[in-house]
């Protein structure tokens, strides 16, 4: 499903490489974790997936798509295979969780219809149905990730790519969060995490690419996070 082939990327005016001569395959329906030290090249990886960064040199592919020969103009369409979820929440402050989920179908131009179906279904699937009305502000650190993977899962996306989705979290959050996460995976979505929490790859069991200096130095199908 997902290729990166070589990948190599360095900034003008930097000495330091951000990636240097990436290869991996992530399979459909894989939970694959990219863990390492800050500044290892975890974030620019899910930066190249989603055409935000281009490679200096190497290619990433999704199924047999070159990501980054896409038109600026089918950028968004392509983006939305893609849910994406970040350390920092990013919800809306203003708008009820509700309202922060219905948003991201507005956006893909998705029917009244199909969102008053759709994020109530989202919000159970996340334990959140009873919060539906509730502003962030409202809201705890964990629960507040929790809308924001149901606002990525909503639009039913082939990926979710979180970039340490528990870094903010306290560990009873976070364990919720990661169970979230397996359990949108089980129901054959293919995900994608970074983290630094060694505890949180002990409770996935799942694979890990290990990054170090912008190279991957280890592949783990066992789930071990070795550093």
């Amino acid at each position: 499903m997902i290729y990166f082939e070589n990948v190599s990327k360095r900034y003008s005016g930097d000495s330091s490489v951000a990636l240097e001569d990436v290869t991996f395959q992530v399979d459909p329906k894989e939970f694959v974790s990219i863990v390492g030290h800050s500044g290892a090249g975890k974030t620019t990886l899910l930066k190249m997936l989603i055409a935000e960064d281009q490679p200096t040199e190497g290619r990433v592919f999704f199924e047999s798509l070159d990501i980054h020969q896409i038109p600026r103009v089918k950028l968004p369409k392509f983006r939305r295979k893609i849910g994406t979820v970040f350390q920092d929440f990013k919800l809306l402050p203003h708008m009820t969780a509700f309202e922060n989920i219905a948003f991201a179908m507005e956006a893909n131009g998705r029917s009244d219809e199909e969102i008053s179906d759709n994020v109530p279904q989202a919000l159970e699937l996340v334990d959140l149905g009873d919060k539906a009305w509730n502003f962030p502000g409202e809201l705890s650190g964990g629960e507040k990730q929790r809308v924001a993977i149901a606002r990525a899962i909503v639009n039913q996306p082939d990926i979710i790519i979180a970039d340490e989705p528990t870094g903010n979290l306290d560990p009873i959050a976070t364990y919720e969060v990661v169970q979230i996460l397996k359990k949108i995976n089980d129901l054959g979505t293919t995900v994608i995490m970074t983290t630094h929490n060694k505890g949180v790859i002990d409770e996935l069991g799942r694979r890990v690419i290990t990054m170090d200096e912008g190279r991957v130095v280890r592949d783990d199908k066992e789930g071990r996070y070795v550093l």
